[in-house]
């Protein structure tokens, strides 16, 4: 069964690849790549993504992970004229200042970061608070594959394949109470082992700490990614739980959440207490408000190069306004950035 994603994310008919196209590449697939298949499965959703999923590292998978695979509800186009980035690329350029400050540092100090064994609190006002494994928290639901846009606030962009569950179906089963009118994140504090919290980058408090309104994270676009590519998150890219609100910049995308917390006051975020001139609580992606450092009316799509930059138009809420624009209406969107 085909998860429907909302119109913006969604191809015509016309734009999904044809049946014979389609089979002659399983054909192919099932020739050519059986033996990669039989290690790989807790790689790879299924064998036909080796192609789709092209550059794709062998993972092993834990067991829950692998479990959950043969029920996954995939979608299996994305937005009329957008290509999956290159595995190499998501994989290899990305901010997650616990692991360093440079775009190559999460790939080249990912052993740091230790994800076995796992566990998330919720707590606040709730309902049903508590701490949880990781597969126990993620075992009454069904992953869903959402290919989705991510944009930087420093204005690059990537087109990623996400493994989650909708955050709504988290929040809806530990039922928050009247007076939970935010949502709080917080990431994982290990000080003794993470390159970034050792050297106190940019003076950050930790842990990192982000938050959503509570209509925001019940809308049905933010999830809770276990996965990427058909496979588990790699450390880098904010292994083993990490946020995906697509129609915000990356960094409100917190990374390696410990814990979730529903509270009656807007959470001050860690971007916020930094410089809360230039990283407001929203972080919605607007063309038209610019970064003090970053233009935004613009953004650099990877992979790009000094002779093929990949440069075109940001898209206002990243190309999600019909879902999400209706979140903020009334509000000033120059000033509650």
């Amino acid at each position: 069964m085909l998860i429907k994603l909302p119109p913006a994310s969604a191809c015509k008919e016309s734009d999904v690849t044809p049946e014979s196209i389609y089979l002659s590449r399983r054909k192919f697939v099932g020739s050519s790549m059986l033996g990669l298949a039989a290690t790989a499965m807790p790689v790879l959703a299924r064998a036909e993504d080796a192609v789709r999923y092209a550059g794709v590292e062998p993972a092993k998978a834990p067991a829950w992970f692998q479990s959950k695979l043969s029920s996954t509800q995939w979608q299996a186009v994305v937005a009329k004229g957008e290509t999956i980035t290159p595995y190499v690329d998501a994989t290899q350029y990305n901010n997650f200042y616990e692991l360093g400050a440079n775009k190559g540092d999460p790939k080249a100090n990912a052993a740091a970061l230790k994800t076995e064994p796992w566990t998330v609190v919720v707590d606040g006002e709730v309902a049903n608070p508590g701490r949880y494994n990781l597969e126990d928290f993620i075992q009454p639901h069904q992953l869903e594959e959402r290919i989705y846009r991510l944009r930087c606030v420093e204005a690059w962009s990537m087109v990623v394949p996400w493994l989650g569950i909708p955050l709504s179906a988290l929040l809806k089963q530990v039922a928050p109470t009247s007076k939970g009118k935010f949502v709080r994140f917080e990431t994982l504090v290990d000080r003794e082992n993470l390159p970034g919290q050792k050297s106190s980058f940019g003076l950050i408090d930790w842990p990192y700490v982000e938050g959503l309104r509570i209509d925001e994270a019940m809308n049905p676009l933010a999830i809770l990614a276990v996965g990427m590519y058909g496979r588990t998150l790699p450390n880098q890219n904010g292994a083993p739980l990490r946020l995906v609100v697509p129609w915000k910049y990356g960094f409100k995308s917190i990374k390696s959440i410990v814990r979730i917390s529903l509270v009656e006051e807007q959470p001050k975020t860690t971007w916020q207490s930094l410089a809360a001139d230039e990283y407001g609580f929203y972080a919605n992606v607007n063309p038209s408000v610019d970064h003090p450092r970053w233009t935004q009316a613009r953004e650099r799509r990877l992979p790009s190069g000094l002779f093929s930059p990949n440069v075109r138009d940001t898209l206002m809420f990243n190309g999600y306004g019909d879902e999400v624009a209706s979140l903020y209406s009334g509000m000033d969107l120059r000033v509650n950035y």
